[in-house]
């Protein structure tokens, strides 16, 4: 029986994280950062409550660093699947992860020199190694190309309009049901980006908590 674990962005608006668990095999459909006040950001230092090795693969609606901001972290726990995305998710991500990794290194580097911390040394969430070895990972796949993930698994990227490589994840299991992850969704009638692509049907619709209570 296939299930669902929410590991972020329920009750806050970062830190997506959506585990699907079919059987055994296990996919986490985006891998993002918590943000903003510091008890959602210690979030991101708790261990997940599963092996990071045992998550087969791992879809990124899009590149936003509360989406994919955790990747780097992910891998220096364990992980060595694939992360499928879009070509616009991965080309962000290769800017948007090393920039988040230098980061990480600047405030572990500054909290030794001033002592404005507890821990004796301070340590980055994860290192440019990390996030290095985070892109070698990604799989892109064109939108509307359906792709097998995992046995029985199958994912479709659909434009979502919310930034360049942003998508709708659409994935389809072993049986003909399907469940779709909306990551975050983007307006119609704006400059540069396309406007969202209209998706025709789905069994279970997967929104955050952001658009929860509107009509977006």
């Amino acid at each position: 029986m296939p299930s669902l674990t929410f590991l972020g962005a329920a009750g806050t608006v970062t830190g997506s994280k959506h585990l699907l668990d079919l059987d055994g095999h296990r996919i986490l459909i985006d891998c993002g950062l918590f943000q903003g006040l510091k008890e959602l950001r210690e979030r991101n230092w708790q261990p997940l409550p599963f092996p990071a090795s045992s998550i087969e693969a791992v879809i990124l609606t899009h590149a936003h660093l509360d989406h994919c901001g955790y990747l780097p972290r992910l891998v220096m726990q364990g992980f060595r699947g694939r992360v499928f995305c879009t070509p616009g998710t991965r080309d962000l991500c290769s800017l948007v992860l090393p920039d988040s990794a230098n980061l990480q290194e600047e405030q572990a580097r500054d909290a030794n020199k001033h002592h404005y911390t507890k821990h004796k040394p301070a340590l980055p969430l994860y290192t440019s190694e990390d996030a290095a070895h985070a892109l070698t990972l990604l799989q892109p796949v064109g939108y509307r190309r359906p792709m097998p993930i995992a046995p029985g698994v199958e994912v479709e990227f659909i434009d979502a309009g919310h930034l360049l490589g942003s998508a709708y994840a659409r994935v389809k299991l072993a049986g003909g049901k399907t469940i779709l992850f909306g990551g975050d969704l983007g307006r119609y009638n704006r400059p540069v980006l396309h406007d969202p692509s209209p998706v025709e049907a789905a069994d279970v619709l997967l929104v955050e908590s952001t658009y929860g209570d509107r009509t977006h």
